[in-house]
């Protein structure tokens, strides 16, 4: 390879990534703005100052551009998860990778970005449909994935199939703790709402720390009834 053709790839690759950034933080902002009404190719491109043709070349879907933008929102979440884990992992004593991984879930403040996926994927509606189910799986997988991931690095010597199964288990309870904390809050972003999720949450550890049949865990943290439905927020 000439070393000519080098600064000419990487100005191709920039141009690429800068058009992808672009994409995506121009998805964000219609998602905030419209919620799940959802966009057209057509104004995403608009908003991103590009062409349809480079929307779909960095994208096979809209609903693909969404289940991207919103994974970011709990990407951004991750940041502070791996730092959190990272820090418990300095501790005197090792924790172990379950306590690492729980210990920073129970750390962060799921809520808010519980309540973004609640407005823009439209699952606040009684009869949540079956693309909207797909889509919210969706981004806690690409969760559970860069998750993973971050743990791997952290912890070269873990087991990846087991890493892999823990860190599934405990995102795949995240999807079914989201249905059960917005019946019982309306997914408000407030201190019952929080307190809520805590619950719920620490049933789940429960749950996922002793097992199924663990007639203590499976009795401990019950939430408090649903909001009656004009109390309920958007």
């Amino acid at each position: 390879m000439r070393t000519s053709e080098i600064p000419r790839r990487d100005r191709r690759g920039e141009v690429r990534q800068r058009h992808r950034r672009a994409i995506i933080d121009a998805a964000r902002a219609l998602l905030d703005e419209r919620e799940s009404d959802g966009f057209t190719v057509d104004e995403l491109a608009d908003r991103a100052d590009v062409s349809r043709r480079t929307v779909f070349n960095h994208f096979a879907s809209v609903d693909d551009i969404v289940i991207t933008a919103c994974s970011e929102v709990l990407g951004e979440l991750l940041v502070a998860f791996e730092a959190l884990a990272s820090a418990q992992g300095t501790r005197g004593s090792e924790s172990s990778l379950f306590d690492e991984v729980t210990g920073a879930l129970t750390s962060t403040d799921l809520v808010p970005p519980m309540a973004y996926l609640t407005r823009v994927l439209g699952a606040e509606q009684e009869e949540r449909s079956a693309r909207q189910a797909m889509m919210l799986h969706l981004v806690f997988t690409d969760a559970s994935e860069h998750l993973c991931q971050g743990i791997l690095r952290r912890h070269p010597e873990a087991d990846e199939l087991t890493t892999r199964l823990l860190v599934g288990a405990l995102m795949s309870g995240l999807v079914v703790l989201h249905g059960q904390w917005f019946a019982a809050t309306g997914g408000a972003v407030d201190a019952r709402s929080r307190t809520v999720w805590a619950e719920l949450l620490g049933r789940l550890i429960d749950l996922t720390r002793g097992g199924f049949d663990d007639p203590d865990a499976s009795r401990r943290l019950i939430p408090p009834p649903p909001l009656p439905q004009k109390e309920r927020h958007g």
